[in-house]
C-alpha cells in the first residue's frame, strides 16, 4: 500500500501559566530546544502572556539597564531577557504571544525565509481583521525591525525576533491588541535609560485601529492563516518539556547568566486533527 501523504503538520500548543512570566518564556525556549533535538515536532505556541518587559542580551550590558529595570518594577512590571536580540518588548494581558520552533537542520541559511513567513502570516490575518496591514519598520518604533507589521505605515502592531540553535530556530514575538497607553507608560522610561531612540507615535495596538476587537478574534484570525497549507494539531505540554523549562527559568533571570543543559521527552499530542483552508481553532 502506498503511503498517503497529507500537509505538513504542525503542534499547537496554547498552555498558559498566569503569575509566572519567567517560566511563560521558559516553556517556550524549552520546546526549542526539544524540536532542534528532534524529540518533539514543529510547534506553535500561541498564548496570552502576564505583564512582563523583555531583555535582550544587548539590553543587559547597557549602562541603564539597572535604572531600566528599577523604573518599570516600580511600575508593577516585572523583567526578564528574551531569547532572540533586539531591544526591550513589553508584553501584557492584551497581547498575544506566538513561539513557533521549527527543525533546521542548516538553521543558520533560513533565517530571511522565516521572518518573511511569519510576517506575511501576520499581515494577512491582520488584513481579516479590517487593518491596513503592511510589513517594515515604522520611523522611530521601539525595537526596530523590517519584519514588524504595522498599520498604514505608521503604528508598530507585531515585533518579530528569531534565535537559531544547532538543529532548530525559534521565531517569537507579541501581538499588542490593547492597552497602548500601558505599553507607553512602560516603554517610555525604559528606552530613556537605555538611551535608545524611540518616537512613542509609532507604537500602538490593534484596538487602535480596529476599536472592539477581542482578543479571540485575533487569535482565529492567525490560526486561520497559520493553517493554510497545513494540518494544526493540538498538544499538551509533557513532563519533560515542564522539567526542562524549569531548568532554563535561569538562563531568562537578570540575575543570572546560566545556560542549564537540558533534558529529555516529548509533547504530548492527542489524535484529534484540526487544520485545512479557512478552518481554525
Amino acid at each position: 500500500m502506498k503511503d498517503i501523504k497529507g500537509p505538513p503538520a504542525l503542534a499547537l500548543v496554547e498552555d498558559e501559566f498566569p503569575g509566572r512570566p519567567l517560566h511563560d518564556t521558559a516553556v517556550s525556549h524549552a520546546i526549542l530546544r526539544q524540536v532542534a533535538a528532534r524529540e518533539v515536532p514543529e510547534t506553535l505556541r500561541l498564548y496570552v502572556p502576564d505583564e512582563v518587559m523583555l531583555f535582550s542580551l544587548l539590553d543587559a550590558r547597557n549602562p541603564g539597564f539597572g535604572q531600566a529595570r528599577q523604573a518599570v518594577e516600580r511600575l508593577g512590571c516585572p523583567s526578564l531577557l528574551r531569547m532572540a536580540g533586539g531591544h526591550a518588548a513589553l508584553f501584557h494581558r492584551h497581547c498575544l504571544a506566538f513561539a513557533w520552533a521549527i527543525p533546521q537542520d542548516q538553521a543558520t541559511e533560513g533565517i530571511q525565509e522565516r521572518f518573511r513567513s511569519l510576517a506575511h502570516i501576520v499581515q494577512r490575518a491582520f488584513v481579516r481583521l479590517g487593518v491596513d496591514a503592511r510589513i517594515g519598520e515604522v520611523p522611530g518604533e521601539y525595537c526596530p525591525g523590517e519584519y514588524s507589521v504595522n498599520a498604514g505605515g505608521r503604528l508598530k502592531l507585531m515585533g518579530v525576533g528569531q534565535r537559531v540553535i544547532r538543529g532548530g530556530a525559534h521565531v517569537g514575538g507579541v501581538i499588542v491588541v490593547g492597552q497602548s497607553a500601558r505599553l507607553h507608560e512602560l516603554l517610555e522610561p525604559v528606552y530613556h535609560h537605555l538611551a535608545l531612540p524611540w518616537a512613542p507615535a509609532s507604537a500602538g495596538s490593534l484596538e487602535d485601529v480596529v476599536p472592539g476587537i477581542r482578543l479571540e478574534e485575533v487569535r482565529q484570525a492567525l490560526l486561520t492563516e497559520f493553517a493554510q497549507g497545513r494540518t494544526l494539531r493540538p498538544a499538551r505540554l509533557g513532563e519533560a518539556t515542564r522539567a526542562l523549562a524549569l531548568e532554563l527559568e535561569a538562563w531568562h533571570s537578570p540575575e543570572s547568566g546560566s545556560a542549564p543543559r537540558s533534558s529529555r521527552r516529548a509533547l504530548e499530542l492527542p489524535k484529534t486533527v484540526l487544520g485545512g483552508g479557512d478552518e481554525s481553532t
